[in-house]
């Protein structure tokens, strides 16, 4: 009997509400069979579109969603009752997940048959991706709340999804991402089963859905998830004495690695998407549940529905042109991988070990964090070193331009969406019933003070009109808002290999100017993708500079003030989330304003056309994905101050 397909979704989300709709639909009519929803920036950590650190990140990376208006034009004339949703929301998952039931409800859908997944997972967030609001503790607390909340009213839906994927794009190694992940996995159930009665805990173990990642070492990538198969099967029966198979599986949907994808030769990224998808495909008894492909032309910007349908389109050629389906599993008791799924159980099993005697997941973020980042620096290194092959970028970079480039190659989010959405929040806050705002408001902040189940009170709120910055503000007052650690030491590391010309600089410059020569890297708005800034700010560390970095989630007032503070030689700015103009204008300001001259270099996914731009406001030098050689890049940022620094002798 052939198999069925699995769920093929693309990950969108842009500008409105309504914009959104309307892209669902799309998606939906050319063959989509689920939806994954992309929120922006200020919807993930619980800020409403007019909030300083909103500016310029709303509508950009995904749909804001203020109130329960934008969440019912999210989904106009799409029957919840009939859909199965993936919500990428961490942080404000039960916000999130309190508008979607208040829409369904409206609908007149039955609750209790809805399903899809929240992700729902904020120990990665302290590691990679950095929407988080409260402490570990805290986080976890809101996470087993939703999962207990859904057992009874919601017991079809993914109460959390364990997010491997973004370890990996911070670096991962096969054996971070099994042992990172199902620690995260043990410290949500170890957690849960005090919540839920014994006799449902069975079932809840079997709502825990991973999201993976798949890489381009292609037969690694089948090892690593046949093992994480083994490996949780063994957790759930040795650990949490799961006997029933159905609740053991390892269920699990997949983006494949975006971290991978150039902006040099665009076009080649095509090939490595289908390579990556195969690796999550083609073992029937590792295969995902659910699959999403980015679109050739991430590494550019954001990609265009066509882009999108295209990357749809090689999911519908593998699912139903080919035989795949057909058959049983492709490499059961090939000697190849069961050897090397053997090699990854052992030192994931070692590495799980190592965090529990650390005290589990919570208490190893600072050791996990850490590793993550001298990780990236390792593949960095080897890819810079040419030993880690990336055609087009460190071998066979010349050829022919690729005509997939002409033109408009990305989308441009709406320009007017913030505007559009800050006047539709106010005129939402002017028309409701500011009594029963402020009776919701404060039986949230009970529940949550007094340890009751956060979602009950995030529904009667998300129905009383709360917003999500309402909420959001609700949640720090209870638990305090939390910093993670960067993983960044100040100390240099043992890397000394191409280094010493450019440490030879450095001390010299730092002799001209009588001082340490000091790079400020800031990180201004929302943007939780922290990786680069962690890597520019570990090789400058590794190159003799001194370093200043206080991580994410800063205003472009905070960032002039510490360069106000700290006095460095060159200011670094990281923008992944499409926000570089407005961000980066509004620090040259405060500059400005301030009295203050420092070279600022831009570091980000930005298109060409904003290159110029960019310069036009002072910017010294721009880089974007091509620019993966780092100690090319700290010599140019010694170039900076090199030569104010000999002219002034």
């Amino acid at each position: 009997m052939k198999d069925q397909p699995w769920l093929i979704r693309t990950y969108a989300g842009h500008s409105t509400a309504a914009a959104s709709n309307a892209l669902y639909r799309g998606n939906l009519a050319k063959g989509q069979t689920g939806l994954s929803v992309a929120f922006d920036l200020p919807t993930q950590t619980g800020y409403d579109a007019d909030h300083v650190l909103a500016r310029g990140e709303v509508g950009k990376v995904g749909v804001p969603i203020s109130h329960l208006g934008d969440m019912r034009a999210l989904f106009d004339g799409i029957p919840l009752g009939q859909m199965n949703t993936s919500m990428t929301i961490n942080a404000t998952a039960p916000w999130l997940l309190a508008l979607y039931v208040a829409v369904a409800e409206e609908q007149g859908a039955d609750v209790s048959s809805l399903q899809g997944t929240v992700q729902n997972d904020l120990i990665k967030e302290y590691l990679s991706r950095g929407t988080y609001i409260s402490p570990p503790k805290a986080s976890l607390r809101m996470t087993t709340d939703i999962a207990a909340w859904t057992a009874k009213a919601m017991p079809k839906w993914n109460p959390m999804n364990v997010c491997s994927y973004h370890l990996q794009e911070a670096g991962a190694t096969p054996v971070q991402e099994l042992s990172y992940a199902l620690a995260t996995a043990i410290a949500v159930l170890d957690d849960l089963r005090a919540k839920v009665p014994a006799e449902d805990f069975p079932a809840m173990v079997g709502r825990i859905s991973f999201f993976v990642n798949a890489g381009i070492r292609f037969v690694t990538e089948i090892a690593k998830m046949r093992a994480f198969v083994q490996l949780w099967d063994e957790l759930c029966r040795d650990r949490y004495g799961i006997t029933e198979e159905r609740h053991r599986r390892f269920r699990y949907g997949v983006q494949v690695n975006s971290l991978g994808l150039t902006e040099q030769q665009p076009e080649n990224n095509v090939a490595r998407i289908l390579i990556e998808m195969l690796a999550v495909t083609l073992s029937k008894n590792a295969r995902a549940r659910a699959v999403q492909l980015p679109a050739w032309n991430e590494a550019l910007g954001l990609p265009r529905p066509w882009d999108q349908q295209w990357s749809m389109r090689m999911q519908q050629i593998l699912a139903y042109e080919s035989d795949l389906l057909e058959y049983g599993d492709l490499f059961d008791g090939n000697p190849v991988m069961e050897a090397k799924v053997a090699a990854l159980v052992a030192e994931a099993k070692a590495e799980l070990a190592q965090i529990e005697t650390m005290g589990g997941a919570v208490a190893a973020i600072p050791h996990m964090k850490s590793r993550l980042v001298e990780s990236n620096a390792e593949r960095l290194a080897r890819i810079e070193s040419g030993a880690q092959v990336v055609v087009g970028v460190n071998r066979w970079a010349g050829g022919e331009p690729s005509p997939l480039t002409t033109g408009d190659a990305v989308f441009e989010a709406d320009p007017a969406a913030e505007a559009d959405q800050i006047a539709r929040l106010h005129a939402w806050r002017a028309g409701r019933d500011g009594v029963a705002v402020n009776r919701a408001l404060m039986a949230l902040r009970q529940a949550a003070v007094g340890g009751e189940n956060i979602m009950p009170a995030s529904i009667a709120a998300a129905k009383a009109g709360v917003t999500t910055g309402e909420w959001g503000a609700a949640i720090r007052a209870a638990f305090g808002e939390y910093r993670a650690p960067t993983g960044v030491s100040v100390s240099p590391s043992n890397r000394t290999e191409g280094l010493e010309p450019i440490r030879e600089r450095v001390a010299a410059v730092s002799g001209r100017l009588g001082r340490q020569m000091k790079l400020m890297v800031g990180k201004p708005g929302l943007d939780g993708h922290s990786n680069g800034a962690e890597q520019i700010t570990a090789r400058a560390r590794d190159c003799g500079m001194a370093i200043h970095y206080d991580g994410i989630r800063q205003t472009p007032a905070d960032i002039v003030a510490g360069v106000v503070a700290e006095g460095p030689h060159v200011l670094g700015l990281s923008i992944l989330s499409g926000s570089h103009l407005p961000l980066v204008a509004e620090v040259m300001e405060g500059l400005a304003a301030a009295g203050v001259s420092v070279p600022v270099v831009v570091g980000g996914i930005i298109p060409e056309g904003d290159v110029a731009a960019l310069r036009a406001m002072g910017v010294a030098e721009v880089y974007t994905p091509k620019d993966f050689d780092l100690t090319r890049i700290m010599g140019q940022i010694v170039d900076l101050v090199e030569t104010p620094a000999l002219a002034a002798e």
